[in-house]
């Protein structure tokens, strides 16, 4: 019964609910993820990474920053209009680090949500990627 409640609970550990602990440690690459960028090289509300994403047989940019101490990432495309946000290669962010902002037309959109926070986007959103870290890597989940 107490192994039944650790696992209604979700307080059971690796190991513990029939999973093997070599299986809670895979590979995030082997698990449906592929690798892009070491931790290190996203700093709090600093220069950001491009990479690229294949959505529909298209291959489009894609960014990841870091705010608030968790990496977000989303494709570089402005809700306003199809323009790569990028003010300067790698520079999502204003000049305070508070928002992210579109280099043509100034659409401003909030870093943790993707939502717009001013200008032109008008309640569009950023579409953002599912990102996590492990092992001092940056992973985009590519399954599931």
């Amino acid at each position: 019964m107490a192994e039944e409640e650790r696992l209604s609970t979700g307080s059971a550990r690796p190991g513990q609910s029939g999973e093997r602990a070599d299986e809670a440690d895979a590979n995030p690459v082997e698990a449906g993820a592929r690798a892009i960028c070491g931790s290190e090289e996203l700093s709090e509300r600093g220069d950001g990474v491009r990479f690229e994403v294949d959505r529909e047989g298209e291959t489009l940019p894609a960014f990841a920053i870091r705010h608030e101490g968790r990496v977000r990432a989303y494709l570089n495309r402005c809700g306003h209009i199809a323009m790569e946000l990028d003010w300067n290669h790698v520079k999502f962010f204003d000049a305070g680090g508070e928002y992210l902002i579109c280099s043509t037309h100034g659409a401003l959109y909030a870093p943790d949500s993707g939502a717009c926070r001013g200008g032109p986007c008008r309640g569009a959103k950023l579409a953002a990627l599912d990102v996590f870290e492990s092992g001092g890597k940056v992973y985009l989940k590519t399954e599931g």
